[in-house]
């Protein structure tokens, strides 16, 4: 049987159409989940998500499956290593910006309780069910992705700008951005 897919969802790539058809647009609420995506959407900051995800498990190891405590408690050795010797993407300003945002996300979930309640809170704790037609309607950014960056720039979060916002949203299940002709497209309980 033949499914329509987002038009970046129907490709050869196992990994791509894989992460399209069960990840992409998934509501997620796991601290540590929301963690690996933030994490993730800053190092794709200039760069294709292909790039990205084909380095996802590398990125799970070298950051400590993404463990909030973890990650702020690693030492620049730990992280001056993963800049000489490491498949991930081998920028400075991003390797660091993972460990300094965990300790932004270890006082948001101090003063928030989790980083879920935090992130969630921007979207009133319900997804953003769009219904668009075409691949060119889909926005970069929206008046709530550049609500959230600036709230999470305030707050100390680095590769927070508003693209990033919202593809993080995207990718976390805050936005439904599937095409209508999708068949991932408002389906509950995905």
């Amino acid at each position: 049987m033949t499914v329509s897919r987002c038009p970046w969802g129907e490709t050869n790539d196992a990994a791509m159409q894989a992460y399209h058809d069960t990840e992409w647009g998934v509501p997620q609420h796991d601290d540590r989940a929301l963690f690996e995506l933030l994490s993730l959407e800053g190092a794709q900051a200039g760069l294709s998500w292909r790039t990205v995800l084909s380095r996802r498990d590398a990125y799970r190891s070298a950051y400590h499956g993404f463990d909030i405590e973890r990650v702020a408690a690693m030492t620049d050795a730990e992280l001056e290593a993963l800049l000489v010797d490491s498949p991930l993407i081998r920028n400075r300003l991003k390797i660091f910006s993972v460990r300094h945002n965990a300790r932004v996300a270890g006082d948001v979930v101090a003063r928030h309780g989790s980083l879920d309640r935090y992130l969630w809170s921007f979207v009133a704790n319900s997804p953003i069910r769009n219904a668009w037609s075409e691949r060119g309607q889909v926005p970069a950014t929206t008046a709530v992705s550049d609500t959230m960056s600036k709230a999470m720039k305030q707050a100390g979060f680095r590769f927070a700008g508003s693209t990033i916002c919202y593809a993080f949203m995207q990718a976390s299940g805050m936005v439904d951005d599937h095409l209508v002709s999708c068949f991932r497209h408002a389906r509950e309980g995905r």
